[in-house]
């Protein structure tokens, strides 16, 4: 089953349960995959809406950010809520470990040894990260082994 049907499935089953939160989150991702293929005129494969949900989950994460800064927990903890329901769709997420091996790795494939190869790294590694580890953290593990 692909992941947009999963959503219908989904969205179908909260409605049923009544879960007003869950029927809220998944008709935003629904929205956001129909409005992408809405751009590009043809259906989104299973790869195109993992980078859909990954963008959605950055969102979130910036928007949480934002609202305990501002001191608004209770709208920090809906975006965690949604946070939530949209990391169900992603792949399993790298941990640190994992993430520090598969930069090591390209380093090592593409011979970079100083900043100014960090976009010959990352051209290796975002493919391998996509969805499972978010950009912001993997740039920062690749500066950190370059400095």
């Amino acid at each position: 089953m692909s992941i947009k049907a999963k959503l219908d499935t989904d969205v179908k089953t909260a409605l049923k349960s009544k879960d007003a939160a869950a029927v809220s989150a998944l008709r935003l991702l629904i929205n956001a995959i129909n409005n992408e293929e809405l751009k590009g005129r043809d259906k989104l494969d299973d790869a195109a809406v993992i980078g859909v949900l990954s963008t959605q989950a950055k969102q979130r994460r910036e928007s949480i950010e934002a609202f305990e800064n501002a001191g608004r927990t209770e709208l920090a903890e809906k975006e965690k809520r949604e946070l939530e329901i949209i990391l169900n769709y992603l792949p399993k997420q790298l941990s640190s470990e994992e993430l520090e091996k598969l930069v090591d790795e390209a380093v090592a494939e593409t011979g970079a040894t100083a900043p100014k190869d960090m976009g010959k790294v990352m051209k290796i590694l975002k493919p391998k990260t996509a969805g499972r580890a978010d950009g912001k953290v993997v740039s920062e593990k690749v500066k950190e082994k370059l400095s």
